[in-house]
Parts: structure tokens; sequence; C-alpha cells
């Protein structure tokens, strides 16, 4: 079976999987769907579920212009290294999941 890209996953598939992991490690749903809009702009009560993953991060309302400032690794690679700038944005937020499902207070992760 052939792998699926990230770009090409609905964000009904990504979104679930990005609240799992935050709420194993007893954080919220709220304090995801805050990190979504600090970084998007979404209103995760308002996203479409059935959009890609990538076209999520192509049509976001307004990226943060402080989402450069994300630094750190994700699997290994330092997102502030990532040449894609659509993987780039991808991996920001994966970033800051991280960063909360380590127990980084929510003011400190969005910087």
């Amino acid at each position: 079976m052939a792998r699926q890209s990230i770009f090409d996953m609905k964000v009904s598939k990504v979104y679930p999987l990005l609240l799992q992991k935050l709420e194993r490690k007893g954080r919220t749903k709220e304090e995801l769907d805050t990190v979504i809009a600090w970084l998007t702009g979404y209103d995760m009560k308002r996203v479409d579920q059935d959009m890609t993953y990538g076209s999520f991060f192509e049509n976001a309302p307004k990226m943060n212009p402080r989402a450069s400032l994300i630094t750190g690794k994700v699997c290994g690679i330092a997102v502030e290294a990532i040449e894609d700038p659509l993987m780039q944005k991808i991996r920001w937020l994966d970033k800051l999941v991280d960063e909360l499902a380590k127990g980084k207070p929510l003011d400190k992760v969005l910087r």
C-alpha cells in the first residue's frame, strides 16, 4: 500500500492525532485550538475537516509573523532549516504541539 503524504491527508485525520497526543499529557482541546489559531488564524470550529492538510496551511487566513521564531527539532530535523515552506509550516505546528505536550506553559509556547 502506498504511503499517504502528509500534504494529502485530511484535517479530519490529522487533528485528532494532535489532540490525542496532547490529551495523553493532560492538555486540552482548547489549548490546541489556541495554538492553531495563533499560528494560522483558523477558528477550528469553522474549518472544513475534509480539506487536505496541505491546503489547510496553504490557505491559512493569516500565518503569524512570529512563526519564524519557532526553532528546535521535530523528528530530528531543525524546523528553521526546512527549505520547503509548506513543510516548514506543518513542522511549526508539530513543534508547538510537542512543546505543549512536554508541559511548557501556553504563553511561552506562543512566543
